[in-house]
């Protein structure tokens, strides 16, 4: 996908601002990186967590609440945050009815397919739990950021490659995928929407483990929001802010998730947090060290060769626009 694209459709795969994704291909045209100025040894890998890497970056989130349901356990130390449910819960704003109506009202339904306007809204607006996540600020390349948030096998080609997951995933069409974590969790994550500021991914999951005796079915449909700043260092800053709606089909399973709801957002809010700074480390280590990390792309697993070829680019244009802040700082240094 490139990244100055629209998406509009996982199924139809309509694109639209074709002149922004053009001008966004011209841009890594002819891009040349030299590795002279980055060091040579691999790149470290991050300390990640087994828990964070089960699941694909937005299903996590969803599948971390339903799982959590059935395998919850009471909390051991500090209090766990609020978690707003639905009307009349915690503070009158967020995760209030009217906030809600706010987040869908500010949908570009407009511009979606009629399905995928069925399928939001079929969820949201009746949802057994309602959270938005705390926003996250991390460092980023903007580019690095759309491109692992539109293709978050890379993610778990990435894990995989550090050995710390156990997932295996499918790319079903442009913007779809299928997961599984080898253990009763199954997903599929539809893109149904992505511009530079706006995401919608609508998630079907169920769990058929150890854990309960029957399976558990449940559906999401997960906004982020995501803004770009420049730093006084010339880099962006990228924040997100990840509203989840999340219906759960069984009437037993709604009673206890809603009884759970604190232990359950801990657990989102802990999963977004972590995939956030690692999205930050793999834009520093493709600034950093590019040689490198071209390596890693090209032998991600659970990764179609053009998706690979994707992330190249954009490590290399990743690299390029770091070259290019670290010549402007030592012009400054020497004035």
């Amino acid at each position: 996908m490139r990244h100055g694209q629209t998406v509009t459709s996982s199924r139809d795969t309509l694109v639209r601002d074709f002149a922004a994704a053009n001008a966004a291909d011209r841009s890594l045209v002819g891009a040349r990186v030299t590795t002279d100025s980055f060091p040579k040894n691999s790149v470290a890998t991050t300390s990640l967590p087994r828990r964070l890497a089960q699941v694909p970056l937005v299903s996590a989130l969803m599948l971390a609440m339903v799982c959590s349901v059935a395998s919850a356990q009471s909390p051991t130390d500090s209090a766990p945050r609020r978690f707003s449910l639905l009307p009349g819960s915690g503070s009158p704003r967020v995760g209030s009815m009217a906030h809600r109506e706010e987040i869908l009202a500010a949908l570009p339904m407009d511009r979606l397919t009629d399905e995928a306007k069925q399928r939001i809204l079929g969820i949201a607006e009746k949802p057994t739990l309602f959270r938005r996540l705390p926003s996250q600020i991390v460092p980023c390349d903007r580019d690095m950021f759309l491109f692992l948030t539109r293709n978050p096998d890379v993610l778990v080609g990435l894990w995989d490659l550090m050995g710390i997951t156990q997932v295996q995933s499918t790319r079903t069409g442009p913007y779809q995928l299928d997961a599984s974590d080898g253990v009763g969790t199954l997903c599929r994550v539809d893109l149904v929407y992505g511009d530079a500021n706006k995401h919608i991914f609508v998630v079907d999951g169920s769990y058929d483990g150890k854990m309960t005796p029957t399976e558990i079915r449940g559906k999401g449909v997960f906004v982020l929001e995501s803004t770009y700043t420049a730093g006084e260092d010339g880099r962006t800053r990228v924040s997100g802010t990840l509203d989840c709606f999340v219906q759960l089909d069984s009437l037993g399973i709604d009673l206890i998730a809603r009884t759970m709801s604190p232990i359950i957002g801990r657990s989102a809010d802990s999963n977004f947090e972590q995939t956030a700074q690692f999205i930050a480390q793999v834009s520093e280590a493709s600034e950093r060290n590019p040689s490198a990390m071209l390596d890693i792309a090209a032998r991600l697993p659970q990764v179609n060769q053009a998706t690979r070829d994707e992330f190249s680019k954009t490590i290399l244009a990743v690299a390029r626009r770091g070259q290019q802040v670290a010549a402007r700082d030592r012009e400054n240094s020497a004035q």
